[in-house]
């Protein structure tokens, strides 16, 4: 296959993916069947099977390719220096359960399932990678060093999905509150500790 075939090739992937995602992520996963996909890609029920094993696969990539993006999507809003960060706190919960919530609660639905686990697993195993390498960008912009500027991102994206999931403002105002206290407090020991 050519390079120019190739590029197609993937860009009619990705196309499916997201809209087979979207599809499952609005209607659940048990309520929509091949056909249901293939519609909302607009394509034949046979055409999906060019591009996936079996409706296993097409389930594995698509939550892997999309999830990435919605995490892509997350990252770049963050702020590069402190004075943003309040903002970005208070400010990206509500936009993720906006944004994002019905993904979310497919994406653990998916990752949660026996059949599927393992992907799960492998795919935070990536998160983690790729949550470490951010926080050590942000070492120097912020002050903290990034081994714990990593547990703090995990709590606000844990706390901005558990809001997506749920809509529970005490758990997300608690979560934050001491997201909050752990900035403050990190950032003044780490500052004086400077200035010494």
């Amino acid at each position: 296959m050519g390079t120019m075939n190739v590029n197609k090739h993937e860009a009619k992937k990705t196309h499916m993916m997201m809209k087979c995602f979207e599809c499952y992520a609005e209607h659940g996963l048990s309520s929509v069947g091949i056909k249901g996909l293939a519609e909302a890609c607009g394509i034949s029920s046979g055409h999906l099977y060019a591009y996936f094993e079996n409706l296993d696969d097409l389930i594995i990539q698509s939550t892997e390719y999309c999830m990435s993006k919605v995490e892509e999507e997350f990252m770049a809003k963050a702020p590069s220096n402190v004075a943003d960060l309040w903002r970005f706190i208070d400010e990206i919960p509500y936009w993720t359960a906006e944004t994002h919530g019905k993904k979310y609660r497919l994406m653990y639905q998916i990752y949660t399932h026996p059949k599927y686990r393992a992907y799960g697993q492998e795919f935070f195993e990536g998160v983690n990678l790729r949550y470490t390498e951010y926080a050590k960008q942000l070492e120097d912009k912020v002050g903290i060093p990034y081994q714990k500027l990593t547990g703090l991102i995990y709590m606000l994206v844990r706390a901005s999905v558990h809001y997506a999931l749920f809509e529970d403002e005490f758990y997300l105002k608690s979560q934050i509150a001491v997201l909050k206290e752990s900035i403050e407090l990190l950032t003044e020991k780490y500052h004086s500790g400077a200035q010494k």
